[in-house]
């Protein structure tokens, strides 16, 4: 090799290793997060070089950082061998306005750009927030299709939520990755800062401990550090899942469910409702998935809080005028969606008959909540809409967006006497569902060509709905073709899936995921579809496609265009006036 060619290889070897030193170094919060004036947050600034800490200069808008505030800060020597890192907890910013931070040893320099913005006054006395998890437009227009009906192109009526007056189009991608999971959208939704997947409430570093990477201030805590105002958190999820984890937790991995129940505990919601009693269980109890021997059943007992664990305690509860503050749990894990406990009694139903829906929750969690005259912040997810549209199971999807409309209803309704209440319902991120037309059992030939499209489609044949939004049968002759853009091998029949939740794939011989034979043997005809993920995925994944977010009441006339998931927070601690004036 030519001494030229081997000084080129050099160049470009040394080239590597410094461009990935450089991208090691950072300073969080991120680059352009926006903060709320008042709000805490920890800052961090993790070098690529070991250093006496004399050596580190940090200013923020050219003054020392020490001027500007004054919190003793921890220093880290080498974190993980990487480098060191200077941490500052809870940290508040008094004053709206561009900071501009700089942090700069001898052998380099990180500098980073936040928007610090006020509230202003209060202006709604309530908010009710809706996460529709994964909700996708086709999960709506599949609800309505199925509980409204449409007689000549004209539906026969709306979603609750279809007629609110304001309308965003929402961006849910994270700081690491185009695609979102629900841990870090979430997030977004609750901090108003970005992070990456799995995490909620913390800036992702390189810290090594889930509990120990830079935090930033959760809704729940500002409203409970501000104001008198009451909080509830409602799913029919795991309480210990992303979605409502993120009102609470500050971790890197969601996965921390434990924690999360112990985070619960300590936020001192005054209404917390949803599934997840394995993890209130000491370990010593049967079906406990917790590694120590707390027990915070008794705990929230002992705080002050009305028990429930059946549909009908939750009721002789809530409507208890004494009740202030409600604990509810009502399956171990998640609990069974609507299709399932109303009509076809299939996945756990039988073991848990007695679970609520998520409109009693609501409403449960409404009174309690309104009995306090300073309002309250209330989080309700619908969250088995993402749970079914993961393995691909469209109808049950759909059975829950209706639910979630029946719940925002309520929420409507509440709204109609105390006007002053903000509602707004979202997804915190997207699923790939599209409809393509409608499957004609009677049409001739194999499976594929039962698919009507255009002209051929016609309508639906299902069964006017009941009172409640539900037709009493979904497996009719003419069906929705739903199907989705992403997928792992499995075999499709273009039928609903009366005797338990789709299982499209299962894990093969060699450790990759197959088609499930089971559905080949239950429809003969059923067309096998060769997965486009890679094939470690058992089910669909998320998208990057816009959420859509609607709202009304008191603020909502801020949602509107394409909006960041992160300016949702912004409405909301704007209109609760939770930021320094």
């Amino acid at each position: 090799m030519s001494l030229i060619r081997l000084a080129g290889f050099l160049f470009f070897i040394v080239a590597l290793l410094f461009a990935h030193t450089v991208r090691a170094a950072a300073v969080y919060p991120i680059d352009n997060a926006a903060i709320l004036a008042g709000s805490k947050f920890d800052i961090k600034v993790e070098l690529n070089h070991v250093i006496n800490l004399e050596e580190l200069v940090i200013d923020i808008n050219g003054a020392p950082l020490n001027k500007l505030i004054a919190v003793k800060p921890e220093f880290i020597p080498n974190e993980n061998g990487k480098g060191s890192s200077i941490l500052f907890r809870d940290v508040q910013l008094a004053k709206a306005g561009k900071y501009q931070l700089t942090a700069r040893i001898p052998q380099e320099r990180l500098q980073v750009t936040w928007d610090v913005y006020s509230s202003g006054p209060r202006r709604v006395k309530n908010i009710i927030l809706f996460v529709g998890d994964g909700m996708t437009i086709a999960n709506r227009t599949a609800a309505r299709v199925l509980s409204k009906g449409i007689v000549e192109g004209k539906y026969q009526g709306k979603l609750a939520f279809d007629d609110m007056p304001s309308t965003a189009m929402i961006g849910t991608s994270g700081s690491d990755s185009l695609i979102t999971d629900s841990a870090n959208s979430m997030s977004a939704y609750t901090t108003g800062h970005k992070t990456a997947v799995n995490a909620m409430g913390v800036y992702v570093s390189r810290a090594s401990d889930n509990l120990s990477h830079p935090k930033v201030e959760t809704i729940t805590e500002l409203v409970k550090r501000n104001t008198k105002m009451s909080v509830g958190i409602v799913s029919d999820s795991e309480l210990q899942d992303a979605t409502p984890g993120a009102m609470v937790a500050h971790t890197r991995r969601r996965a921390d469910k434990q924690y999360i129940a112990d985070q619960l505990l300590a936020s001192h919601a005054e209404v917390i409702l949803g599934g997840g009693s394995a993890y209130f269980y000491p370990q010593s109890s049967k079906g406990s998935k917790r590694k120590d021997e707390k027990n915070l059943i008794d705990a929230f007992k002992a705080d002050g809080y009305q028990l429930a664990f059946t549909k009908q305690e939750l009721l002789a509860a809530a409507n208890n005028k004494n009740t202030k503050k409600l604990f509810g749990v009502f399956h171990p894990d998640n609990m069974d969606g609507s299709l399932d406990r109303l009509f076809l009694k299939k996945n756990t139903v039988a073991q848990y008959p007695h679970q609520p829906d998520l409109t009693e929750m609501t409403q449960s969690a409404i009174e309690v909540l309104a009995r306090n005259p300073n309002g309250f912040f209330l989080m309700v997810e619908a969250a088995l809409i993402d749970k079914f549209n993961h393995p691909l199971d469209w109808e049950r999807a759909a059975f829950d967006t209706i639910m979630l409309s029946n719940a925002v209803q309520i929420a409507k309704d509440f709204a109609k006497t105390h006007p002053d209440t903000l509602i707004i319902v979202t997804p915190d991120h997207t699923h790939s569902g599209s409809i393509s037309g409608v499957v004609h059992d009677d049409k001739p030939g194999p499976l594929r060509e039962k698919v009507g499209t255009y002209a051929e489609a016609g309508y639906p044949n299902y069964p006017k709905a009941d009172v409640q939004g539900y037709p009493n049968q979904i497996d009719v002759s003419k069906r929705l073709a739903f199907f989705y853009g992403n997928y792992p091998d499995h075999y499709e029949t273009m039928h609903p899936k009366l005797d338990g939740t789709f299982v499209p794939a299962i894990k093969g011989e060699n450790g990759k995921f197959v088609a499930n034979p089971k559905y080949l043997q239950l429809e003969e005809d059923a067309i096998h579809i060769g997965g486009n993920l890679p094939t470690h995925q058992e089910t669909g994944v998320h998208t990057a496609d816009d959420a859509v977010l609607n709202a009304m009441g008191p603020g909502s006339e801020k949602f509107k265009g394409f909006m960041d998931n992160t300016e949702v927070f912004k409405v909301m601690v704007q209109t609760l006036g939770l930021g320094s004036k």
